[in-house]
């Protein structure tokens, strides 16, 4: 009877073993997905960061454009002094 439960022993280990194995097996193949995923995130925020900064400059650009648009549009108005519409009175009858 002894012989048979560390036989039972023996093979319960020697089967975790494997399926140690396993698990590790595909442990590492999810992690090399998982790095090559991450390198590939790495990689587009490098560019999307890249894409701000020149969306940030062209802002800058345009937004200095249009100030200097504007100064040049508050030169150009005149300021013409208008007469006020004559009030009419309402008529009593």
């Amino acid at each position: 009877m002894r012989k048979n439960a560390w036989a039972g022993m023996v093979g319960a280990v020697v089967l975790s073993f494997f399926l140690t194995a396993c698990q590790d097996t595909k442990t590492l193949q999810e992690n090399a997905q998982l790095k090559a995923q991450l390198a590939d995130l790495q990689k587009e925020n490098g560019q999307l960061e890249d894409n701000l900064q020149t969306v940030a400059a062209a802002r800058d650009a345009l937004t200095k454009e249009n100030e200097a648009l504007k100064a040049q549009i508050n030169g150009r108005k005149t300021k013409r002094s208008r007469t006020k519409a004559s009030t009419r009175k309402p008529r009593r009858s």
